[in-house]
């Protein structure tokens, strides 16, 4: 049970990290760019950090129950979860190149997983 609690910390921690960069991106787009007088009052790039603020916490949690060297290659699940909005909100492409590479990197985290 306290390996699922790690686990389950750990994906919370991955879901706000990307939650929080399509937020970034949002309000990129909604300022036109590197304008930092529209960044620093933009709700969308404000909620971003106050989401990289909680997961940081979060952090703290999974690195307390679970090696580094297992819980940060894991991240790397945040790169597969970022290609879904990537996808279905900025229209962004997925290659077939981009397809291996998310299987290459599902492939890794099931076998830290299984460490």
């Amino acid at each position: 049970m306290d390996k699922t609690i790690s686990y389950l910390l750990l994906l919370g921690n991955i879901i706000l990290l990307v939650t929080g960069q399509m937020l970034f991106k949002i309000g990129l787009d909604r300022s036109g760019g590197l304008n930092w007088s529209k960044l620093i009052i933009s709700p969308a790039v404000i909620s971003g950090i106050a989401l990289y603020g909680i997961a940081t916490i979060l952090w703290f949690a999974v690195l307390t129950r679970l090696p580094l060297s297992v819980a940060y290659p894991m991240q790397a699940f945040a790169y597969v979860l970022a290609m879904l909005p990537a996808y279905y909100i900025f229209g962004e492409s997925i290659t077939p190149t981009k397809l291996a590479g998310v299987a290459v990197i599902m492939f890794g985290v099931y076998l830290l997983a299984r460490s």
